[in-house]
Order: C-alpha cells, then sequence, then structure tokens
C-alpha cells in the first residue's frame, strides 16, 4: 500500500510539473482574440517570446484576423457616400471593395493607390486606396509588435502604420493613439509619434511626443514599437528612434495606454499634412507588407 501511495504521487508530481511547462505562454488570451501580457514579464530584461504573426502567404485576407477598411462600409468610420468631399482625414479614398486596392503575391500584401477608373459610373471618388485593420479580431496589451514593409512613393501620398484602443476604456477622453510608421510624399524619413489626451488637448509638448528616423526608399524597412507597462520605445531596422514614458502623476490623459490596442495598415493619400495628389502620373502605388509579428 505504501508503494501505491508513493507511486500516486510521483504520478501526481509528474502532471503537476507537465502542466506547469504547458502554460509557458508568455501572455493570456481574452475573449479569444486579444493578447494580454502577463504580469511577471513586464520588464526590459524578459526575453521577448513570438506569440503571434502574419506571413500573408496565404494569397488572400486572413478574415479571422483582419478586415479591409472602407469609408462607407466601416462602423468605425461610416460616412455616406454623397459627403465624401467633407471628408479630408486618412480614409478620403480608402475602399473596402474594390479589388484592385489589396491584392496579394505569393509572400505579399499590396494596399495600393490608385486612380479610379469607374468615378463616373461608380464610386464617385477620382482616387480608390487599400487598408486593412484588426479591430474586435486581433488585439494586445504590452509586447513588441514589427511590421515588415516597402513603400512606393509620389506626391500625395500617406501611408501609415498605427493603433488604437480596442475597448475605448476612457470615454471622455482621448484613449491613445501609436503611430508607428507615417510616410509623406517623397521624404526619405519616416514619422513615429504618440498620441492622448495630453497632447492633442492640453497640448503638454513634454515628453516629446515624436520623432523622425531615416528609411530605405528603395527597400524593405522594419517598422515597430515596444510597449511596457510605464512607456513605449520606437525602433526602425532595429534601431531605438526615441521613448515616449509615462509621467508620474499625469494620470490616464498622459498614459491611456493600459489597455488592449488593435493595429491598422492603410495606403492614404491627400489630405492636410501630404497635400495633394500632383502627378497622377506617379500612381498606382503599393504599400507592400512582408509580415506582421508580435512579441511578448
Amino acid at each position: 500500500m505504501k508503494i501505491e501511495k508513493n507511486s500516486l504521487l510521483v504520478l501526481l508530481a509528474a502532471m503537476v510539473l507537465q502542466m506547469a511547462s504547458c502554460d509557458k505562454k508568455p501572455y493570456v488570451l481574452t475573449d479569444g482574440y486579444m493578447y494580454i501580457q502577463k504580469e511577471d514579464r513586464q520588464n526590459d530584461s524578459t526575453q521577448w517570446q513570438l506569440v503571434w504573426e502574419d506571413d500573408f502567404n496565404k494569397g488572400s485576407l486572413d478574415i479571422l484576423t483582419w478586415s479591409r477598411i472602407g469609408l462607407f462600409e466601416s462602423p468605425k468610420w461610416k460616412v455616406p457616400v454623397e459627403k465624401w468631399r467633407g471628408v479630408n482625414n486618412c480614409f478620403r479614398y480608402i475602399s473596402a471593395t474594390d479589388p484592385r486596392v489589396v491584392t496579394f503575391d505569393e509572400s505579399n500584401i499590396h494596399l495600393k493607390g490608385i486612380v479610379n477608373p469607374d468615378s463616373l459610373t461608380g464610386d464617385p471618388r477620382p482616387y480608390l486606396t487599400g487598408g486593412i485593420y484588426s479591430w474586435e479580431k486581433f488585439a494586445f496589451q504590452y509586447g513588441r509588435i514589427e511590421i515588415k514593409a516597402k513603400l512606393d512613393q509620389a506626391y500625395g501620398m500617406w501611408p501609415a502604420i498605427w493603433m488604437l484602443s480596442e475597448k475605448d476604456k476612457y470615454p471622455n477622453q482621448h484613449n491613445g493613439e501609436m503611430d508607428i510608421m507615417e510616410t509623406l510624399n517623397h521624404d526619405d524619413f519616416a514619422y513615429q509619434t504618440t498620441h492622448n489626451h495630453y497632447t492633442i488637448t492640453l497640448k503638454q509638448t513634454e515628453p516629446k511626443k515624436s520623432t523622425t528616423a531615416k528609411i530605405d526608399t528603395t527597400g524593405y524597412n522594419i517598422y515597430s514599437v515596444s510597449w511596457y507597462p510605464d512607456k513605449l520605445i520606437y525602433a526602425l531596422n532595429g534601431v531605438k528612434s526615441y521613448e515616449y514614458p509615462k509621467v508620474p502623476g499625469a494620470g490616464t490623459f498622459q498614459w491611456p495606454f493600459d489597455q488592449p490596442f488593435y493595429l491598422i495598415i492603410d495606403q492614404q493619400m491627400e489630405g492636410d499634412w501630404p497635400g495633394k495628389i500632383t502627378h497622377p502620373h506617379e500612381l498606382p502605388i503599393s504599400m507592400t507588407v512582408d509580415w506582421v509579428r508580435l512579441y511578448q
């Protein structure tokens, strides 16, 4: 009986160890799609683990992760078709239905900007662009997100990789925005910016909210942000661009980054910042994305 009891204890111990070894994931999956990093990994010294990726090599969009952005179709940015001329933001020309602005090859997704050949009989906008976002399908809180992308250039272009809050935890203030990459026209550098109520509404300039970093205009670049509970570290091709810290005592106006965020990747054109498309012969252009990877 004593031998059987000891054997049972050994078996139970082995089962506990096996269960512990199976629970090495650095995150807790919430609501089936939000990767919430575990608290014991939220520091600089912890080794990153790749927890999610999309290589865009299936020849079509993974609809379990992404939705196409449309000015008229999206519940987040729904505008009647007759009102498109009054839209001067990044979604002025975005289309969720035109097959020409989101295409694939064997290993990439292409988010395009094109002259619209059907503006007289169909969609009235003179240009169309493509974009995708992961709202209500893929989000995360803390970790490092990396995107490898190559950008065609044209006057009036404004491609972007950015993140917004998944749940809008703070309804009476700006819930934060991380602009991992924005480029304009024929610039040879990218903007990386942190937005919140502190910078947008209160016009606070410290800590520094933005920087620029040189890009390879002829090839791929890797854009990233490493997100900790107390800071955001932006990088380009593995080189740190700048750090945005949490300010003690500033509250959620300055640090709303304690909630899950989702990812937006889109080809934008025109608007107050890049200006008009002055050389339409430069179109079509493509924002070619090789992969997206999340480490925690």
